[in-house]
C-alpha cells in the first residue's frame, strides 16, 4: 500500500517508539541494529518500505555519538530502500547547546548534525523543546517543533500544583520560556541570577522577584547533573519560598544529577519520557507518547501541528 505509515525505532528509546505506536494503532515496523565487533553500527530494515512514510524515532541522547550514527544510517537504509519520506524524530535533540560560536575557534556542531541528517536522506524532523529555537533555522527542510508546555501543565492542574505558585527561571537564558509557563499558570515570575564554574558546578548569585511564603515552580528545558536545579532551589528555600518543584523538558539525568536531586530542596520534579534517563526517587515522568504520535499523524496526513500548542 502506498504511503502506509512506518514506525522504527532505533536502540535509543524503544519504549517511547512502542507508546507512539500503540497511540497510532500500529505495530513498531521490523529492523535490525546491531555492532560489528570493532564497534561499528549495523542496520538491516526487514520488511519492505519501498514508497512508504517512514518515521524514525531515536532521541540523540547518551551514548549521543552512537546514537547520532545508528539514526543517519537507519535513514541511509530508509533512503535506499525507497521510502517516500523520512522523517526523524528526534525528542531529545543532542548537541543543541553548541548552537553558536561563543568563543574562537569552537566549531558549531548543531548545524553540523543538521547538515548531517539531510545529508543521510532525511526529508522532515519532529522534535521537542529545542535547547535553541534558531535550531529550526539550521535545516533546510521542514521542522516541526513541538513543545512539552502542554503536557508539564496539565500534570500541574491535575495534581494541584499551580496554586499560590511563584514560576522561577533558573538563570536569564530560560526566561522567555518560564514567562511562557507563568503566563499560562497566572502566576508571577522570578529569576535566578546564575555564574557556571564549569560543565557541571554552577553558583546562584541573586534572585530578582519575590518568593517568600510562595509554592515556586522551577522550570527548565534540560538537566543532566541538576547542579543548576539544586543551587536555585537552595537559593529560593533561603529566601523563604515553601514547597519548591521542578517541571523539565528532558531529564538526562546521570548518577550525579540523581543524587544532587536527592539532596536538594526541591520536592518533585516533573518531566517527560523523551530519554530513558527520566528517572529517580523525586522524579515524576509524564509521557509525551500521544503529542508525538498526533504530531506524526498530522504530518503523514499533512494537517496542521499548530494545535498541539494549545493548553486543554
Amino acid at each position: 500500500m502506498a504511503h502506509e505509515l512506518k514506525i522504527f525505532s532505533g536502540s535509543a528509546h524503544p519504549e517511547l517508539a512502542d507508546d507512539i505506536a500503540q497511540y497510532l494503532h500500529v505495530r513498531r515496523s521490523d529492523v535490525t541494529v546491531t555492532q560489528f565487533p570493532d564497534g561499528e553500527t549495523f542496520v538491516k530494515i526487514n520488511e519492505n518500505i519501498r514508497g512508504r512514510d517512514v518515521f524514525i524515532v531515536q532521541p540523540t541522547c547518551p551514548p549521543t555519538n552512537q546514537n547520532l550514527m545508528e539514526l543517519l544510517i537507519m535513514v541511509d537504509a530508509a533512503r535506499r530502500a525507497s521510502a517516500e519520506r523520512i522523517t526523524a524524530v528526534i525528542p531529545f535533540f543532542g548537541y543543541a547547546r553548541q548552537d553558536r560560536k561563543d568563543q574562537p575557534r569552537v566549531p558549531i556542531t548543531s548545524k553540523l548534525v543538521a547538515n548531517l541528517l539531510v545529508a543521510a536522506g532525511v526529508n522532515r524532523v519532529l522534535t521537542m523543546d529545542l535547547h535553541a529555537g534558531q535550531i529550526q533555522g539550521f535545516f533546510d527542510i521542514p521542522v516541526d517543533h513541538l513543545y512539552a508546555k502542554p503536557v508539564l501543565i496539565r500534570y500541574f492542574r491535575q495534581n494541584r500544583l499551580d496554586g499560590d505558585l511563584v514560576v522561577v527561571s533558573p538563570d536569564v537564558g530560560g526566561m522567555k520560556m518560564a514567562h511562557s509557563y507563568a503566563k499560562e499558570l497566572r502566576a508571577p515570575l522570578a529569576i535566578v541570577a546564575k555564574n557556571r564554574v564549569s560543565a557541571s558546578e554552577v553558583e546562584a548569585l541573586d534572585l530578582i522577584g519575590e518568593v517568600e511564603g510562595k509554592n515556586v515552580l522551577i522550570v527548565d528545558d534540560i538537566t543532566e547533573t541538576a547542579g543548576t536545579l539544586k543551587t536555585a532551589a537552595a537559593l529560593l528555600k533561603e529566601r523563604g519560598a515553601k514547597r519548591i518543584f521542578a517541571g523539565v523538558s528532558h531529564a538526562v539525568l546521570n548518577d550525579t544529577g540523581r543524587q544532587r536531586l536527592q539532596e536538594s530542596a526541591i520536592e518533585e520534579v516533573i518531566t517527560t519520557d523523551s530519554t530513558p534517563f527520566a528517572k529517580g526517587e523525586n522524579v515524576s515522568v509524564v509521557s509525551i507518547a500521544e503529542l508525538l504520535g498526533e504530531g506524526i499523524r498530522r504530518i503523514h496526513h499533512d494537517e496542521s501541528v499548530t494545535s498541539l500548542f494549545d493548553i486543554s
